[in-house]
C-alpha cells in the first residue's frame, strides 16, 4: 500500500517473488493496484543448483509488473538490451544481428556463490536481471525505490544507470551488506 501511495503517476511496481507466494501476492496486489493496473508477469527462469527428484525441479522465479496508470507508464523499448533469436537464419541477417526484445521468460543464470558479482548475500539478484527493469520502466535522473533491498542490487542498478535510488530492508545483515557495496 505504501509503495501504490509513493508510485509516482507514470510509475510501475515490480514484485519478485517465488512460486509457492505468487498465486496470493497477485490477488493482494490485484485489491491495491486494481486487476486493470496488472501488466505482465514474468518469469525468471534459471538452472542453477539442487534438483528434487520427486517433483518437475522448481528452477524460476515470479516477478509481477503492476503500473499505477496502465494506459501511461515508462516503458523505454527501445533502450532494453536485445537478445540473441534461437533461429537466427529464419529472420535475416539484419534482424539477427540487433536481436529480439526479450518476452515474459527471462533465461538467466543465479549469482554463483563465490562468482565475481557474489556479494554472499544468500538470495541477491543478478545485476542484469535489475539492469533490465531499471532501464525498462525509469529515466535517467527517476527515483527508484526497493522496499526489501537485501544485497542492494537495485541501487548498484540504478547508480550504473544514472537513476536516483533508496533501498529499505530490516535485515541488519542486508544493511551491512548493501553499505559495504555501494560504498564502493
Amino acid at each position: 500500500r505504501e509503495g501504490y501511495r509513493l508510485l509516482k503517476q507514470r510509475g510501475s511496481f515490480y514484485f519478485h517473488v517465488d512460486f509457492r507466494e505468487v498465486h496470493y501476492c497477485r490477488v493482494l496486489l490485484d485489491g491495491i493496484f486494481g486487476r486493470e493496473c496488472f501488466i505482465n508477469e514474468i518469469i525468471w527462469a534459471y538452472d542453477y543448483g539442487a534438483r528434487t527428484k520427486k517433483r518437475w525441479p522448481p528452477k524460476h522465479d515470479n516477478i509481477l509488473l503492476y503500473a499505477k496508470d496502465p494506459g501511461n507508464y515508462t516503458f523505454n523499448v527501445e533502450d532494453i538490451d536485445r537478445i540473441p533469436y534461437m533461429a537466427p537464419g529464419l529472420v535475416g541477417p539484419e534482424k539477427a544481428a540487433k536481436g529480439k526484445l526479450p518476452t515474459d521468460t527471462w533465461w538467466h543464470t543465479i549469482v554463483p556463490p563465490g562468482g565475481k558479482e557474489s556479494t554472499g548475500y544468500a538470495t541477491q539478484k543478478p545485476l542484469a536481471i535489475l539492469k533490465r527493469i531499471v532501464t525498462a520502466s525509469s529515466n535517467p535522473g527517476s527515483l527508484v525505490l526497493d522496499f526489501f533491498a537485501g544485497s542492494g542490487t537495485t541501487g548498484v542498478a540504478a547508480h550504473q544507470l544514472g537513476r536516483r535510488f533508496h533501498m529499505i530492508d530490516n535485515s541488519p545483515e542486508a544493511l551491512g551488506v548493501m553499505a559495504k557495496r555501494l560504498s564502493d
